[in-house]
């Protein structure tokens, strides 16, 4: 039986670095998307998890980096996918969600062996993510419409590579929980691996 839940990637941000006026377009287009499958996570019962960089501030906790994120000058991006109480919270220093941080462990302490990923950014972060999780053996979900980007050809071929090297289904954010109840809650006949390449 497969257990999934939703990754929340570097969404909690303060949009003071120098990409974000690349980025902040993109992120204005995915976040209907995300706000979306936060609400349908929410009210299935998956677990959604927020995996977020700290912005170098090692001595900062969650609440810390969401109050400066929405201090920033683009709250309007953050406040509506903020954290509620019953999400889960990890900090990130780098790219991938597994380097370094106990992301692993607490999926399965849930059980978890499928990750929707959404958030920032396609072609660093989330494409990292995807790769750690399917080194993990972990089945990955893409909604395209729920990441966002810096350089949307380079996106382009960081979906296509999750896709084609990673195994992970690229969907739109409305098929993306469909699909996950339906594994949630039906017995998998296929339990082989992927192959490497």
């Amino acid at each position: 039986m497969t257990k999934t839940a939703l990754v929340i990637i570097d969404m909690l941000n303060a949009y003071d670095h120098p990409d974000a006026e690349l980025l902040v377009p993109s992120v204005e287009r995915a976040l209907p998307a995300v706000e979306r499958l936060l609400e349908r996570a929410r009210k299935r019962g998956l677990p959604v998890i927020y995996v977020n960089d700290n912005f170098g501030k090692w001595r900062s906790h969650h609440g810390e980096i969401l109050e400066a994120a929405l201090d920033g000058p683009r709250a309007d991006l953050v406040d509506p996918v903020r954290p509620d109480e019953t999400s889960y919270f990890v900090v990130k220093a780098r790219h991938s969600i597994f380097f370094e941080t106990p992301l692993a462990y607490l999926l399965g302490t849930l059980g978890v062996d499928h990750l929707v990923l959404c958030g920032q950014v396609t072609e660093q972060c989330v494409l990292y993510s995807a790769l750690d999780a399917h080194i993990r053996h972990l089945s990955v979900t893409i909604p395209r419409d729920a990441v966002a980007h810096i350089h949307e050809d380079l996106a382009d071929a960081a979906l296509r590579m999750m896709e084609v090297n990673m195994g992970a289904r690229i969907c739109s954010a409305d098929e993306a929980l469909e699909s996950a109840d339906t594994a949630d809650t039906a017995d998998t006949a296929d339990t082989t691996d992927a192959p490497d390449r």
